[in-house]
């Protein structure tokens, strides 16, 4: 028969349609499933990051994460662990899928932590997990599949995340060990955050608290020079921090002086006038603390009529207590003027001495005597001296800030340049208020012009007219 004529065979056209299209379908869902699964991913991530960068709070933040870490993983359940200050390991947060069985969860987990106590960085990563994993597997029991990775915030432990699976057939690919790690980092970028605010707060606190205690410094130190019959007068300190150590006062010794202050119309006889100086072992708020309370109890000293010898001695047995509990002491240099002998009465507690000028003799003398720390002992004894100023002499009370301080090569002022620097000013400069401006700018040009002082720095300068 002709192959024309042959019966033609059926051809199962449907049967093959099928096989051909049913693994290309598959592949289109596969690959759709995939991009689904992707962006829910991305979504989720993308909401975790923005969760970090908008709560204030960190425990709302810590609450997302087992729930995040649980959905991008596909597991039954995620847990999240923190070190306590004890060294106690606590379940912070726990996001379990199956309602029904999350309290069992949570007990079996909080049985598993009691038992570990484990302070941070006191034993390898690796061996801190395992501790962990063996007391899980123990009371989770061997059906629950968990993988685990440390949180870490700079490079130290301060807990774990967990995620738990159920599932016989769930497996800890690569991938999923990549999600739970970029959920553990968020969390710990979370931690760091939260603890650099609260230092930030305190920051702030300290700040507000600091600029309260530079108020009350610059409102005790004198806000100018008093007045003094034939004799003028000019002071600056310059703290190294916004409260220092430093101290200057000018005193009344009697209270017909005071009575003057507050009444200036009154025709009462002046008196000598107490100059002072100290300087406080240290720096910032301590050493203003303890100058504030010298500067109280040296004022009503001086209202007793005491030699200035006998003022120190006093003022060392009040201070004696409190500044041997503190393990500070005090420099001072307190002297008294009298303008109608134009006598300079004084004793020094180991302060740097103050300079002499005298403008007969072009000379330079230190004004200087026996005499230990203020708050050093209890029964140290100071010496009386005194000095008859004339006409043009001009006497300097300074802080070692001036003297030590450092040029970037690490050379120091010294008192020798000290020295050199205020014979040139009281030759050339025509008052105190100049004398202090020029030496303030050797001392600034000497260690950089944009360099700040490292010590606090007070001059005082009298000059007789």
């Amino acid at each position: 028969m002709p192959v024309s004529q042959l019966p033609s065979q059926p051809t199962d056209g449907n049967t093959s349609a099928a096989t051909d299209v049913t693994p290309v379908v598959a592949l289109k869902e596969l690959v759709s499933r995939l991009h689904r699964e992707q962006n829910k991913i991305q979504d989720l991530l993308s909401s975790l990051g923005f969760a970090l960068r908008s709560f204030n709070n960190l425990n709302q933040f810590l609450e997302l994460i087992p729930l995040m870490a649980t959905r991008v993983t596909d597991a039954d359940g995620s847990a999240l662990f923190l070190y306590k200050p004890n060294g106690q390991v606590r379940l912070e947060q726990l996001h379990w899928q199956d309602s029904r069985q999350r309290k069992n969860i949570r007990k079996a987990l909080e049985i598993a932590t009691s038992q570990i106590t484990l302070l941070p960085n006191t034993a390898p990563l690796a061996t801190a997990t395992g501790i962990l994993d063996d007391q899980m597997h123990r009371h989770l029991g061997p059906d629950v599949q968990i993988f685990g990775t440390a949180i870490l915030v700079k490079h130290t432990e301060r807990g774990w995340l967990y995620v738990l699976s159920r599932d016989p057939e769930y497996s800890w690919t690569e991938t999923r060990q990549k999600l739970v790690r970029l959920v553990a980092d968020q969390t710990a970028v979370a931690i760091e955050n939260d603890e650099l605010a609260v230092e930030l707060r305190k920051k702030e606190r300290l700040d507000q608290e600091l600029e309260i205690g530079a108020e009350i410094q610059r409102r005790l130190l004198p806000r100018q020079c008093p007045t003094i019959p034939g004799a003028v007068l000019a002071a600056r300190c310059k703290p190294a921090n916004r409260v220092g150590g430093d101290y200057y006062d000018f005193i009344p010794t009697n209270h017909n002086q005071i009575q003057i202050q507050l009444h200036p119309k009154s025709i009462l006889e002046p008196g000598p006038w107490g100059l002072v100086i100290g300087d406080v072992m240290g720096k910032g708020v301590p050493a203003g603390l303890i100058m504030t309370m010298m500067r109280g109890m040296l004022r009503g000293e001086v209202l007793h009529g005491n030699s200035p010898s006998k003022i120190l001695q006093n003022l060392n047995r009040v201070m004696f207590s409190d500044l041997e509990n503190s393990h500070r002491f005090v420099t001072l240099f307190y002297s008294e003027y009298n303008p109608e002998t134009r006598t300079l009465s004084y004793s020094n507690a180991a302060h740097n001495p103050p300079l002499w000028w005298h403008a007969a003799t072009k000379t330079v003398t230190r004004l200087d005597t026996l005499g230990m720390l203020i708050g050093l002992d209890a029964n140290s004894q100071y010496e009386d001296a005194q000095a008859q100023l004339e006409p043009g002499d001009t006497i300097i009370y300074y802080t070692d800030g001036l003297t030590d301080a450092a040029a970037a090569s690490g050379d120091r002022f010294d008192e020798e340049n000290f020295v050199t620097s205020f014979s040139t000013a009281c030759r050339y400069c025509s008052d105190p208020e100049e004398i202090v401006d020029y030496l303030f700018d050797q001392v600034q040009q000497f260690i950089g012009a944009d360099k700040q002082n490292t010590d606090d720095m007070t001059l005082v300068v009298l000059r007789i007219e």
